[in-house]
């Protein structure tokens, strides 16, 4: 099978767990019945938090995340492989910010935490210190899925292209960035970002994104995105939940690479720091 049809499910996540696990479970059973065979939620599906002291009030070790337990099911009931975006997992007195990719048959394929953490200060004042509150992960994951292979990271991870490279090099038709971008970065920098990803890398790109106003205070952009290899935008919401849905052909993959073969041509690199004219 090379051509099917993927979903991403955008939320405007709140503060209550099962609110929101009530709502991916629906999302997923509708893409599902619409003939999606992969479908992929948003970065922190299952909570959208900012005090830190409520998140630990609210989050489990994975193995007893009931978000998790609700979409394996399911993925087992619809057939589907569903990729959980992210949700925040205890890990010790820190969380972990984890995508997990799950199976057809509701068993779990793979796990990832997110690298590159979102440490910034915006210019209209907003401040994020994910560090204080979540621990990095240091392994790249290429999930081996029933539909392709596939390359997981999250949100501010899009903004590192070694990585999708690497996952590239490594056989990943699919790439991945679900997020919760906020609205002043997402309106300056989302599309072009999920946009030179895919075409870099000669793959698609689907990113299930938050969107809107949250009751943490967050406004977040939106804009679930899915990008052909050569570029192309498929699909792409707005600001409000729903699906966004498309049909994908793994062909044009191959087709890309052989047109534009940069995964053949890359080379290694030696800096010299020139001396300025005055200095020689």
């Amino acid at each position: 099978m090379t051509r099917f049809l993927v979903a991403c499910v955008q939320m405007r996540s709140g503060r209550e767990p099962a609110a929101n696990r009530d709502e991916a479970v629906a999302r997923v059973r509708e893409a599902a019945a619409a003939g999606a065979v992969y479908v992929q939620t948003p970065e922190m599906t299952a909570l959208l938090e900012r005090d830190k002291a409520a998140l630990f009030d609210e989050i489990r070790p994975q193995a007893r995340d009931e978000t998790i337990a609700a979409l394996r099911q399911v993925a087992r009931e619809t057939r589907t492989t569903v990729h959980i975006g992210s949700l925040a997992v205890l890990e010790g007195d820190k969380v972990a910010n984890r995508a997990v990719v799950i199976a057809p048959d509701g068993d779990i394929l793979a796990t990832y935490d997110k690298i590159h953490l979102f440490d910034v200060d915006l210019p209209n004042g907003e401040s994020w210190r994910e560090s204080a509150t979540y621990v990095g992960g240091e392994t790249a994951v290429l999930a081996q899925t029933p539909v392709a292979p596939i390359g997981v990271s999250i949100c501010y991870d899009i903004r590192f292209p070694y990585l999708y490279r690497a996952y590239a090099e490594a056989g990943a038709a699919i790439l991945t960035a679900p997020a919760a971008f906020t609205r002043q970065t997402g309106e300056a920098h989302w599309s072009v970002l999920q946009r030179a990803r895919a075409i870099e890398n000669g793959a698609f790109m689907i990113s299930a994104a938050q969107g809107g106003l949250h009751e943490d205070g967050r406004e977040t952009w939106g804009h679930s995105i899915v990008v052909d290899p050569w570029g192309r935008v498929l699909a792409e919401g707005d600001a409000e939940p729903g699906l966004v849905m498309a049909e994908i052909d793994l062909a044009e993959v191959e087709a890309a690479r052989r047109r534009i073969p940069s995964l053949t041509h890359t080379r290694p690199l030696r800096m010299e720091r020139a001396r300025p004219l005055a200095a020689q």
